[in-house]
């Protein structure tokens, strides 16, 4: 199936996830930016709170689209090894360094006054819009349990399924909606894959922050 938006595949992952549905431990965490729209979705139909947690891919040099790793708030770093070996550390250093900078700006922008959220002892249901090669995903996990939450869910729309499969080793539960194969990208799933947008994000914040009627 091919999902219209984000928002079309937040409703539909939510229905996976109604296990969860007015649970007063459960917190859901959005991937920004493309996870946030998707999130909402998931945190309005459960009757959760939504927050966010910064990660960013480390691209290959000149090959931006491949993913060498992952940073995560928390200083936690994860390194696809197979790929990164092929890159000198010197390199490697230089992205990571642009894009610590970049999760810190995200940071000081989507959260502002806000104090992080509090993981310890809560079910966590990390949400993105999709999986690729997991990387930016399992560099949140690793940070998130870094936390003690009671238990960490990792829930997208959409997934290659051996990444999907992978995480059932990782985290506490995987929920991927769809596992299509051939996979290929997340995008080739969604008909509007367009950049989710830093007011768009705002945005939702605020909105997940009234209460629900």
């Amino acid at each position: 199936m091919k999902f219209t938006d984000r928002t079309h595949a937040g409703r539909v992952l939510a229905q996976k996830l109604q296990h969860y549905r007015n649970q007063p431990d459960v917190l859901v965490l959005a991937l920004p930016r493309g996870g946030v729209p998707v999130a909402y979705e998931v945190a309005q139909s459960l009757g959760a709170p939504l927050d966010i947690f910064i990660v960013r891919k480390l691209g290959v040099p000149g090959h931006e689209e491949y993913a060498m790793g992952a940073i995560a708030t928390g200083d936690v770093r994860v390194m696809n090894s197979q790929t990164a070996g092929l890159v000198p550390q010197a390199a490697i250093e230089v992205v990571v360094a642009r894009e610590q900078k970049e999760l810190e700006r995200r940071e000081r922008l989507y959260r502002g006054d806000r104090p992080p959220p509090q993981i310890a002892a809560r079910v966590v249901i990390l949400v993105d819009d999709g999986l690729a090669t997991g990387s930016t995903m399992r560099a949140a996990a690793l940070a998130v349990r870094q936390q003690q939450p009671s238990r960490i869910v990792v829930a997208v729309p959409v997934a290659a399924p051996e990444t999907c499969e992978e995480f059932r080793a990782e985290v506490d539960e995987v929920v991927c909606a769809v596992t299509p194969s051939p996979f290929m990208a997340v995008g080739l799933w969604y008909e509007d894959f367009s950049q989710t947008t830093d007011d768009e994000v705002h945005a939702l914040l605020e909105a997940a922050e009234e209460p629900h009627v």
